[in-house]
Order: C-alpha cells, then sequence, then structure tokens
C-alpha cells in the first residue's frame, strides 16, 4: 500500500530498522534488523510516497483502504501514476 510520505508516521521500532540501497540508490528499503521483514520502503517509481506493507499494520486503525488497479507486467510506462504529488 503506497500512501504519500507527509501521511506516514513510525510510531514505534526506529532503532530496530536498516536501510538497504541497490543499483540507483533511489528506492530505500528498509529492514528489521532482528526478522527481516520488510514493513515499509520509500520506492523508486514514487520517492514522495511509502510503500507500506499492510500485514505490519495494527488492523484496529485501518477504516478502510482502496485498491487502484496497476499494470506491473508495463512497469516503466506506468510508474508515474503512482506519484503522490497532486494526490495530498
Amino acid at each position: 500500500m503506497i500512501v504519500p510520505a507527509s501521511k506516514f508516521r513510525l510510531l514505534s521500532g526506529a532503532d530496530a530498522i536498516t536501510n538497504y540501497q541497490f543499483n540507483t540508490g533511489l528506492a530505500q528499503h528498509t529492514f528489521c534488523k532482528h526478522c527481516g521483514v520488510k514493513a515499509f520502503y520509500t520506492p523508486r517509481s514514487n520517492p514522495d510516497g511509502c510503500s507500506v506493507n499492510l500485514r505490519c499494520l495494527d488492523a484496529t486503525h485501518i477504516e478502510s483502504i482502496v485498491v487502484d488497479k496497476f499494470d506491473g507486467q508495463n512497469w516503466e510506462k506506468n510508474a508515474g501514476s503512482l506519484a503522490h504529488l497532486s494526490k495530498e
């Protein structure tokens, strides 16, 4: 689930997160230092957003989820549609 970076707030566990970059260095892949789970990261396709692993959220705080279809087979052509610049 990608949310605008301005709407993302890590409530706890910052000391247990490590960052990894590869290839272009644009994406900020964050992992738990203890178990290796990627709870969230900053995608290369959407550097103003945060991709959040829904399985890592406390479901009691989720009111609704909107799913937008995305053509991942043609990722490069469609990646710009993920940007949150005008959606905040």
